[in-house]
């Protein structure tokens, strides 16, 4: 099946129940600036355009939020815990995109979607959460053109250093993505 709008992308994500149900969990906590991104965004996306009739398992169910108020890890992993309390099934991930930028030594993120947007792979670079009437929100800082198109490639910041081009290339090592997957394509990164 091929996607080509963001309403495509909505429309598949509504009509799955297990990702309306995780939404509205994590909605629940109530977080500022909320999404859950990366896999569980892409993941559907390349499992509906590969035809498969089963989800590909996800490691993680990435949930952000962005408060420069309280940046502890251990408020994240409070949160982890409140989520796996609901649903203990699933393997949460919370992170507080006030803090995250410091991984990649970069500079400081104003939002979750400038976290987003600073995610290594624009496929991955993506995110859902529920408005108030429990309306799906897609968050494509680079577009859906690469994750709909199955190539993956470099967010612009990912190509300035060559530290941040080792990252990117040793992520696509390690994820082994075209081996669950096998239309897609992979570009190298490129630093001035």
């Amino acid at each position: 099946m091929k996607i080509n709008c963001e309403k495509e992308i909505i429309k598949i994500i509504k009509e799955d129940e297990w990702m309306m149900e995780i939404l509205k969990v994590a909605k629940a906590l109530k977080l500022p600036d909320w999404w859950i991104c990366a896999g569980f965004v892409r993941s559907k996306i390349w499992d509906t355009i590969h035809g498969f009739e089963n989800r590909t398992p996800i490691p993680d169910i990435d949930v952000i939020y962005f408060d420069c108020t309280t940046v502890e890890e251990s408020i994240e992993k409070s949160l982890e815990k409140q989520l796996i309390d609901w649903m203990p099934n699933i393997p949460w991930s919370v992170k507080n995109q006030a803090r995250m930028h410091v991984i990649n030594n970069l500079p400081s993120y104003t939002s979750s979607v400038d976290g987003i947007a600073n995610f290594p792979e624009t496929a991955t670079a993506l995110g859902v959460k529920l408005d108030e009437e429990n309306n799906v929100l897609l968050s494509a800082p680079h577009g859906i053109n690469d994750v709909t198109k199955l190539v993956i490639k470099p967010t612009p910041r990912f190509e300035t250093t060559k530290e941040l081009v080792t990252i990117y290339e040793d992520r696509i090592l390690k994820k082994n993505w075209s081996s669950i997957w096998p239309m897609i394509s992979i570009n190298n990164a490129r630093s001035d």
